[in-house]
């Protein structure tokens, strides 16, 4: 490797939202903040947490029916309508 080109790579602080520390290496300059760790994982600690991720599917089947209806009334109207027999 060449000397002074690579990016210091030391020892920082990584600090979750739940209080949890740890001590890691990387070449981010400062502490490193995030909102989940191993501490309060759900996968990890078994129990389930609250994430604001309600009504997304009650949206999404929402929107689906409309672009649906949409879709019918269109048809509807393009449909041609038989001409009556002479």
């Amino acid at each position: 490797m060449k000397a002074a080109i690579h990016p210091a790579y030391e020892e920082v602080k990584v600090i979750c939202a739940c209080g949890s520390t740890f001590a890691t290496r990387s070449t981010h300059k400062g502490d490193i903040r995030v909102e989940i760790c191993s501490s309060c994982h759900p996968f990890f600690t078994g129990r389930q947490k609250l994430v604001d991720t309600e009504g997304r599917v009650d949206r999404f089947q929402k929107k689906m029916a409309k672009s649906k209806d949409l879709k019918d009334k269109k048809e509807l109207k393009t449909k041609k309508q038989p001409v009556a027999a002479r």
